[in-house]
């Protein structure tokens, strides 16, 4: 009973102590509040499909969950459901990272880290063309904060953590006093709604209560539903704007990372509300279509052979690859220099984009990337519509093709005839079949139950050091 005494005493200090450094933030936060003035940049440029591309994403649900949500099912009515729409990876911060840059270099945690300068994003695509963008964090505390997290200064709940945050990851936002400026709070966003300033390509990311994280998926669709509906009638914020709705990952990593989404706002034709679209994404979609919409280039990385929004690919004269999904898991994310933990696929070198490739959206690569890398190997063939790798046997034997030629990531690079292609296949999937075999089995392992006592102390210690000795 000591160790109990002990891990009781000191998970007190230790909630007292984080309460009380919560609080001082909060004064340190109204500070810098006070002294902190948003950027606003709005434009009009013409695209393609439409003049506003804006993302809101949820928390952590497998697609069945999702897709039986009273509330996400009233919004897909509004819109075209993606049914076969995956997130690249696990956890949740490699998914805000890849929606930003085209890649999550290894990241498989929620940690703090500044990417070089020297990586691209985005926001480098859009100044191309002076297209205006912004983040509108919920309960940021002021434009531009850089913190881990900032709580409610009342019941000390999560609110705004940065994981959540993509842009503010890369060291060429962080640095910029401007661009750094543009990641606002939802304060700001109706500031910018009411005077109509608003940007054409925008992020939003509700707290951690809206977005079902520390919730549930039946409190974040509601959420969701009210914020959206309220912006249906305002012709300024609908009007040529496309809004892409999903989550960062899938709940269960065992299964394979296909997320439900939806994309609707005044650039959905209305004769498309209620209706599905097959065709096969991921969050790398997001950067390809934008590209393709707006004319803008790629950056080199696995935006460049992604899948575009097919009403934005009909428009533009594409024609995206189908992707035989059966084995596909995108569970795990490439080897890279933000992996971590002793069974991550470290690796210390930065992955190398594409120099010399159309692209997708057919307007090769944004010449920052090719100043930088050009004459160096591509890591990857970012040309494929997904991500794999063939030397840790990550998402092989996934079959892609289109226009009659057919692919299998990390087999072939030239295309295989029909009869080549059922062959492969059944090969594939028979490995595959093995490997889920196996997964299963080890699924069903039995984990004795801990005594009760025990666990108590074991939660304890667990959230002691959790809470206390990694927040100082």
């Amino acid at each position: 009973m000591g160790l109990v005494a002990a891990l009781l005493v000191i998970a007190t200090m230790a909630a007292a102590d984080t309460i009380a450094n919560r609080e001082r933030l909060g004064a340190i936060s109204k500070a810098a509040e006070a002294t902190t003035t948003p950027q606003n940049w709005t434009s009009n440029v013409r695209g393609t499909a439409f003049d506003r591309f804006y993302q809101i994403w949820l928390e952590n649900a497998d697609y069945s969950g999702a897709a039986s949500d009273t509330n996400q099912q009233w919004l897909a009515s509004q819109g075209i459901t993606l049914t076969n729409f995956f997130a690249v990876g696990h956890t949740s911060e490699p998914n805000y990272c890849a929606a930003a840059s085209g890649d999550n270099y290894g990241m498989n945690n929620d940690n703090f880290h500044q990417i070089p300068t020297n990586v691209s994003t985005i926001a480098d695509l859009l100044n191309t063309k002076g297209i205006s963008w912004a983040e509108y964090q919920q309960d940021l505390p002021y434009p531009g904060f850089q913190g881990n997290d900032y709580p409610n200064q009342q019941t000390h709940a999560n609110d705004y953590v940065r994981k959540h945050n993509p842009l503010v990851l890369f060291n060429s936002i962080s640095n910029n006093d401007t661009a750094l400026r543009l990641i606002k709070n939802f304060t700001n966003f109706y500031d910018d709604l009411r005077n109509k300033q608003l940007p054409q390509w925008a992020f939003f990311t509700p707290n951690m209560t809206n977005d079902a994280h520390d919730t549930n998926i039946t409190f974040g669709s509601q959420w969701l539903r009210d914020f959206v509906s309220e912006l249906m009638n305002n012709t300024y914020f609908w009007d040529n704007t496309l809004l892409l709705l999903t989550f960062d990952e899938s709940e269960n990593y065992a299964n394979n990372n296909r997320i439900f989404s939806i994309l609707l706002g005044g650039a959905v034709p209305k004769k498309l509300a209620g209706t599905k679209d097959h065709t096969f994404y991921t969050h790398y979609s997001g950067i390809a279509s934008v590209s393709a919409n707006w004319g803008l280039p790629s950056l080199g990385r696995w935006d460049c052979g992604a899948n575009i929004f097919q009403l934005v690919a009909e428009k533009a004269g594409y024609t995206n690859w189908n992707v035989d999904t059966t084995n596909l898991s995108l569970n795990q994310s490439l080897p890279g220099p933000l992996a971590l933990g002793a069974r991550s696929r470290y690796r210390s070198t930065w992955p190398v984009p594409s120099t010399n490739d159309s692209c997708s959206a057919g307007h090769g690569i944004l010449q920052g990337v090719v100043d930088t890398y050009t004459g160096r190997a591509p890591t990857y063939n970012y040309t494929a519509p997904f991500p794999y790798d063939a030397s840790h046997g990550l998402d092989v034997g996934v079959a892609y093709f289109r226009n009659g030629s057919t692919y299998l990531s990390g087999v072939n690079s030239t295309g295989l005839s029909t009869a080549e292609r059922s062959s492969s296949i059944s090969s594939s999937g028979s490995s595959s079949a093995s490997a889920s075999s196996s997964k299963s089995a080890a699924a069903n392992v039995t984990v004795p139950a801990v005594n009760g006592f025990l666990a108590v102390v074991l939660w304890l210690a667990c959230w002691v050091w959790c809470t206390y000795l990694l927040d100082v």
